[in-house]
């Protein structure tokens, strides 16, 4: 499900997640193919043209795309072999079909290795990169769409290179602004060199989303450069509309422009605003984009909602429910994002039995949305698992037939030499057959030695993948205790009954922060250490309710850390939950908790020191409890693990845990962690 504009409070959307990017990459993802600068075939000029069919007549698209295989593969054409099977590829993305989707995608890429034409490699490494896209893979993604456009820059293929840069621009979004506007500066200026209007109007697109990701809402002259961008892309599509066949495009503008208005100075420009929806909502309706639609329905409710024009914010907001119970699939995410917004205009009335009833729905539609995530991250972690185990056997196979063909060259080498041999030494055939003999038999053991170490090397690499992907798992399902979530819950509740209900409300907003925290960045392999301190803080508050506030806490950096570091995500946590569960938890009424968590910076070493201080029981006193304790720090267990891999690649990788006692005379327990940055 792709939405837009999310329908958050207006705090929230003044501070602009990247989910505005990234629906729009998924979005003009699906947008037509562009011919090529280049002349292309006959074959992949009719693979394109049935490509483009497929939003307007589906059926004869799929039909004249797989006419178009059958044919090049008649004609033995490889080159056109892999267009025809990429643009296929493409076409079952769309239709979310992963099994045909891999199925082509590998078919054009090991075609396109096996021939090592540039044009049919770019191709096949462009559907590849859309297959890792899909299934998570980021950083594999942007390798594979790096390869394809060097070679469409090659082959001075503007039309691709346009295409290309603008989605690199895209998964360029939450790791490097810099690249981000480098590509999408790039997609723009190859666009303009083409002069076609729909190349143009994609690259303004990605322009426009970075600028939007940076856009400061206060800043007047910022906001008021980008809507001038926005303006003259408005103007791009009135003067060219006809040639523009992706009509989203032009709907994606109009809402992109109207979102603008929305954060910006106030009082907004409310004609221009509502001038733009209305235009997006039109198109979303003329051509069944159901998305753009629906995403407008809630633009206008926000709106509504702002002016304070409840009851027609939550006309509007029904509205889209109604609408989306007429289709024929259930879009969880949305359901819970209108719910959502019930909720908020519910709060503002103080009408709290609607907004039980609303946050029953909410909670209930968030979490099927939250179990069919977890089940399609599981998905996609096998079917990435198996496209990896696939490559790797293929670029095996690769390296044995090389292998094998230098074998028999030399044995056509030997067997001249032994023709010559009878020809001009007869009196000498005796020894120099044996020499041969016995030279060819070595050749052959050193055939069946590489193979055995080929075949060793394959079971390392496939257990060792293994070992990651349980551990990625593992972690994903372990970081927070069942019994922290339980008494949160249950304190949060005993607020709602003694009519506390805005602290309840401001507790249930930090849980679900630190859950959403908790899955996004478990997702990640690096995170900045800012956001690490951040989920930190929020976890440490719903501690502090779940015990009744009986510590404190203090997190601070010495002054060289640089909060941008990039660290593992959820490395820390586990040691601050063993502080608060095993050393700060039994203290009772003895006295009152403390944590300290402190972070230095070696710049030596490169290394990151965190040190996690409380004056709990300390670990001897808590060892003489432990057999009567029933909490299992899972997550501690698997932390050890995902330090023992990065010790393999930092030497100074280390875990320190000892009481206080022997240093100070006091109880409680310092960890010092060494955490290594990349």
């Amino acid at each position: 499900m792709v939405v837009l504009f999310p329908f958050y409070s207006e705090d929230q959307r003044r501070h602009k997640t990247g989910c505005f990017r990234i629906a729009l990459f998924l979005l003009l993802l699906m947008a037509p193919q562009f011919s090529s600068a280049q002349e292309p075939s006959t074959l992949e000029k009719m693979a394109a043209q049935a490509y483009d069919l497929r939003f307007t007549d589906s059926i004869s698209s799929l039909r004249i795309q797989e006419e178009a295989l059958v044919l090049a593969e008649q004609k033995g054409n490889k080159s056109d072999e892999v267009i025809c099977a990429a643009y296929l590829a493409m076409t079952y993305r769309g239709k979310l079909d992963l099994k045909k989707f891999t199925y082509y995608t590998e078919r054009a890429y090991n075609i396109a290795n096996a021939i090592q034409n540039d044009r049919a490699t770019a191709y096949a490494n462009w559907t590849m990169g859309l297959l890792m896209s899909y299934i998570g893979d980021r950083s594999t993604a942007l390798n594979h769409f790096l390869n394809a456009y060097s070679l469409y820059e090659k082959l001075q293929d503007y039309q691709h290179c346009a295409r290309l840069g603008a989605d690199i621009s895209y998964l360029f979004s939450t790791g490097s602004e810099d690249k981000t506007k480098k590509y999408a500066d790039e997609a723009l200026r190859y666009a303009e060199l083409t002069k076609n209007p729909e190349s143009i109007l994609h690259a303004r697109l990605a322009v426009g989303s970075y600028l939007y990701e940076s856009l400061d809402p206060l800043d007047q002259n910022s906001w008021q450069h980008t809507l001038g961008f926005f303006q003259k892309t408005l103007q791009l599509i009135d003067e060219s509309e006809a040639a523009i066949v992706s009509k989203s495009n032009i709907g994606i503008a109009h809402l992109n422009i109207a979102a603008l208005y929305m954060i910006g100075p106030k009082p907004i420009d409310e004609a221009s605003f509502l001038s733009n929806l209305e235009t997006a909502t039109a198109i979303g309706r003329q051509y069944n984009f159901r998305n753009l639609y629906r995403s407008s329905l809630g633009l206008r409710g926000q709106y509504f909602l702002q002016k304070g024009a409840h009851r027609t914010a939550e006309k509007l907001f029904k509205e889209g429910i109604a609408y989306q119970l007429t289709l024929p699939y259930q879009d969880n995410d949305l359901f819970a994002s209108f719910y959502g917004c019930l909720k908020d205009l519910a709060a503002r009335e103080n009408d709290y039995a609607a907004y039980y009833e609303y946050d029953q729905l909410f909670m209930k539609y968030n979490q099927i949305k939250y179990d069919e995530n977890v089940q399609k991250i599981l998905q996609n972690t096998d079917a990435r698992y198996e496209t990896e185990k696939r490559l790797l056997r293929i670029d095996q196979l690769e390296k044995k037939n090389e292998l094998q063909k230098k074998i028999n060259l030399l044995s056509y080498g030997i067997s001249a030499v032994l023709l010559t041999g009878l020809v001009f030494m007869y009196r000498s055939y005796y020894y120099r057959q044996r020499y041969y003999q016995n030279r060819e038999h070595i050749l052959k053991q050193q055939q069946i030695n590489t193979e055995l170490k080929v075949q060793l090397m394959e079971k390392e690499t496939l257990e060792a993948l293994s070992d990651k992907i349980s551990l990625e798992r593992r972690l994903l399902q372990s970081q927070m205790d069942p019994h922290f979530i339980f008494n949160l819950l249950g304190n949060i509740q005993s607020m709602i009954l003694q009519n506390d209900r805005l602290t309840a409300v401001s507790y249930l907003s930090k849980f679900a922060k630190l859950t959403r925290r908790v899955l996004e960045q478990s997702r990640q392999e690096r995170i900045a250490l800012e956001d690490e301190i951040n989920t930190l803080r929020n976890y440490i508050e719903l501690q502090q309710l779940r015990l009744n506030f009986s510590f404190d806490y203090q997190i601070d950096c010495e002054d060289d850390v640089d909060l941008h570091l990039k660290i593992p995500p959820l490395l820390i946590q586990p040691f601050v939950e063993n502080a608060v569960e095993h050393g700060l938890k039994p203290l009772s009424d003895l006295r009152r908790g403390l944590l300290n968590i402190h972070f230095s910076y070696q710049e030596d070493k490169n290394v990151l020191i965190c040190t996690i201080l409380d004056n709990g029981i300390g670990l001897k006193e808590s060892r003489n409890r432990k057999t009567a304790d029933t909490h299992r720090s899972l997550s501690l267990k698997i932390t050890n693990e995902r330090l023992a891999l990065m010790l393999e690649k930092n030497p100074y990788t280390k875990l320190e845990v000892l009481d206080m006692e022997p240093k100070t005379g006091e109880s409680g327990c310092i960890v010092t962690l060494t955490i290594p940055i990349i």
